[in-house]
């Protein structure tokens, strides 16, 4: 398994488009949407604009990483056969399905750094060394919810229609999720709905750290239970793919 994680790796790192979008395209937005905001509060938080764009577009990078990554070339190599040959190897059924989260996960790392220097450089984001470390971490590790998504789409959808399925829902967890605008800005039906979503937990995991504490217990539940329903549906879904072949 750890040679198909380090091939993944080597693919993911390999694909100039792929990259661009997971790690320039984040940073690029953070300068957008930050760029007039100067240091105004965000409404109903503590939280100034930059800090909060900053979580915010390190979690999109490392969203985009995984989602869109996964759901694509799986969906792809089971038409092409790729998945198929894998079976006939040693390894095990799951190894696939971890191999692809694990080697997903590894690139997300430069998308959320990058943001970092970018927010620190560009709009003078100081934070102390603990809460840099603690940012890292559970972004990088909550962005494992996402790619069990991505697997299950990957399965879940073909080839020529995994794309416009991804985008669906890769930009509607985005916006309403709140990673694009404060979700304190969106009417009090749609926060309500918000603050059940992955993406407005995931970001929240962060946004706490930013204010000096731990992240709450409720965000971190909404994405163990988001993670068990789409690691579990990658599962049923790969199973089902296998009697099929």
């Amino acid at each position: 398994m750890n040679t198909l994680i380090a091939l993944e790796v080597r693919r993911t790192l390999r694909n100039k488009k792929f990259m661009f979008f997971s790690i320039v395209y984040p940073s690029a937005l953070f300068l957008l949407i930050s760029g007039t905001s100067g240091n105004q509060k965000v409404p109903d938080t503590d939280l100034t604009m930059p800090l909060f764009v900053m979580v915010a577009m390190a979690s999109f990078g490392a969203l985009t990483s995984v989602l869109m990554g996964n759901s694509e070339r799986i969906a792809k190599e089971r038409e092409k056969g790729w998945v198929r040959q894998l079976r006939l190897t040693s390894l095990p059924g799951r190894g696939y399905v971890l191999a692809k989260i694990a080697g997903s996960a590894v690139v997300t790392l430069p998308a959320i750094v990058i943001v970092f220097v970018v927010a620190a450089a560009a709009k003078d984001v100081r934070l102390d060394a603990w809460q840099w470390i603690a940012l890292t971490g559970v972004i990088w590790a909550g962005s494992v919810v996402f790619a069990a998504l991505g697997v299950a789409l990957g399965y879940l959808t073909s080839g020529d229609a995994v794309r416009p399925v991804t985008m669906i829902i890769y930009f509607g967890l985005s916006i309403l999720g709140g990673l694009w605008m404060p979700a304190t800005l969106y009417p009090q039906w749609l926060q309500n709905i918000a603050e059940w979503l992955p993406t407005h937990a995931y970001a929240a995991l962060g946004q706490a750290i930013e204010l000096g504490g731990a992240p709450h217990a409720k965000d971190v539940a909404v994405l163990a239970g988001y993670f068990l329903l789409f690691a579990g549906g990658a599962a049923w879904l790969y199973r089902k793919d296998t009697l099929k072949a």
